[in-house]
């Protein structure tokens, strides 16, 4: 073995382009206002009661932030009450998602890849990173993948030093 030879980052030498999903999540704080909280017994909904208490709730609190707003309980609650949540929030939070984080998370996704230009991708091999910290949704990789595809070389999933092929572009005979 000759120790004169200079080390090689193999991986940095074989050119391909890591794209991590967790570039493309929020950076505003995720709140969730549940209406379960203001509730009779958190089984109904006191109009009167239920308009004092968003009255006097701290809608400050959710400046910037994306705020999900939903009911934990199987309470029947009219659609007015979302709608009456929304319009104190409005002029605080960055936005208002009906529903729980994970589908907040879906539709997040699907909208910041909706600009997505995998033309800049063009014949290029691809790692999509995987081992998320924060709680990316599988259908932002599908969504990826599906940008990709027409343009990319090969697409892979993982590390780049431990990937598994997702596709792999036919080469032509000439």
């Amino acid at each position: 073995m000759d120790n004169n030879k200079p080390l090689v980052n193999r991986v940095a030498a074989s050119g391909l382009i890591t794209i991590n999903l967790e570039d493309f999540f929020p950076t505003e704080e995720v709140v969730v206002f549940d209406i379960k909280d203001y509730l009779y017994m958190e089984l109904m909904l006191k109009e009167k009661d239920f308009r004092t208490a968003l009255k006097a709730h701290d809608w400050e609190q959710y400046k910037g932030k994306h705020l999900l707003v939903y009911c934990s309980t199987d309470a029947i609650v009219p659609v007015w009450a979302f709608m009456l949540v929304t319009a104190y929030a409005t002029p605080h939070a960055a936005s208002i998602f009906n529903g729980e984080a994970a589908s907040f998370y879906q539709q997040y996704f699907h909208t910041a890849l909706a600009n997505f230009n995998g033309e800049q991708y063009e014949g290029k091999r691809i790692v999509i990173k995987g081992c998320s910290n924060k709680p990316v949704p599988v259908s932002a990789y599908v969504e990826l993948t599906r940008l990709l595809q027409p343009y990319a070389q090969s697409i892979m999933y993982g590390e780049p030093c431990s990937t598994v092929p997702i596709f792999k572009r036919p080469r032509k005979l000439k």
